[in-house]
């Protein structure tokens, strides 16, 4: 365990490095944020000594050498849109907003998509099966910006139960989290479903029974337990997908997030904010699978890793 667990971090860190480098040079290409932080009439050698400040000026090796060595010591440098305000504050304090989303519609998903998956297995082929294939067709065939706006009509214009937009009570979470969850509920409802189906049809399954254990425990020691491999896996990616793929979701919504603040940051060029919100998703991700692995061991004991 401990062996494969050090080679996993090892191919996390080069992956991290790779994410980060692409990213380093892809916001280059976007264009000098100085042309959206001084206007059209300052004087060249005004422009040129603005450059020197923010180091634009040195060579793209340079630049990135700088990144690497301060990130590795938990620097990130200065915005050039929020200069006042520290990097890793700024990110801290929206990254708490993005998770009042994301653990919440990651914690209402688990339980909703395990309980429909148990239910339309042990009721395969009758109506609650026809529903519940239903729900997931249409929740993984909508978009999440359409469901979003589809909400948000419903429920915020026409009904007027729910805010549409802001950051405010728990009412204001209610349409994000929605948007968030109805998508993950239906990928694994289906997940948790057609494992079920496997393991309610097996040997041990069918002994359980034979021996005269309840139902109920059949179905969550002996079936749910032993199906829970594939559902665990899209657990971990979505984890780590909810997180980074609340962007559109926060945008609709104007919840003050990670999402919110890396489109502003893009928008206005903003190198470093960019970089350093990319170097916590990719770590907080490969992190999350990292730890999904370890919980198979436990989850199944016959998972063992060379």
């Amino acid at each position: 365990m401990q062996r494969y667990i050090l080679i996993r971090l090892i191919q996390g860190a080069f992956v991290v490095w790779a994410v980060v480098t692409f990213v380093f040079i892809l916001s280059r290409l976007s264009g000098d944020p100085i042309e959206l932080m001084v206007p059209i009439e300052t004087a060249p050698e005004v422009v040129e000594l603005i450059q020197d400040h923010w180091g634009l000026n040195d060579s793209l090796l340079h630049q990135y050498w700088n990144f690497v060595s301060n990130a590795a010591q938990g620097k990130f440098g200065q915005s050039f849109k929020w200069p006042a305000e520290d990097i890793m504050g700024l990110i801290q304090a929206r990254l708490v907003s993005s998770l009042q989303l994301t653990l919440t519609a990651l914690v209402l998903a688990s339980l909703l998509a395990v309980a429909l998956g148990v239910l339309t297995a042990i009721k395969k082929d009758t109506p609650w099966d026809y529903l519940g294939k239903s729900f997931a067709f249409l929740g993984q065939s909508a978009p999440s910006f359409w469901t979003a706006i589809m909400l948000m009509w419903l429920f915020g214009v026409e009904l007027k139960w729910l805010p549409t937009a802001g950051k405010g009570g728990i009412e204001h979470m209610v349409l994000p989290v929605a948007t968030l969850s109805m998508f993950q509920v239906a990928a694994m409802m289906r997940l948790v479903r057609s494992s079920m189906l496997d393991t309610l049809d097996s040997e041990y399954v069918k002994l359980a029974r034979i021996k005269g254990l309840p139902e109920w425990k059949v179905l969550l020691k002996h079936c749910l337990r032993n199906a829970a491999i594939a559902p665990l896996t899209y657990f971990g990616l979505t984890a780590g997908v909810l997180l980074t793929g609340s962007v559109i979701v926060e945008t609709i919504f104007a919840w003050p997030g990670i999402g919110l603040l890396i489109i502003a940051s893009i928008n206005g060029r903003d190198f470093q904010v960019v970089q350093a919100v990319t170097l916590v998703f990719s770590v907080g991700f490969i992190l999350l699978t990292l730890i999904v692995d370890i919980i198979y061991a436990f989850v199944d004991p016959r998972i063992r890793y060379g």
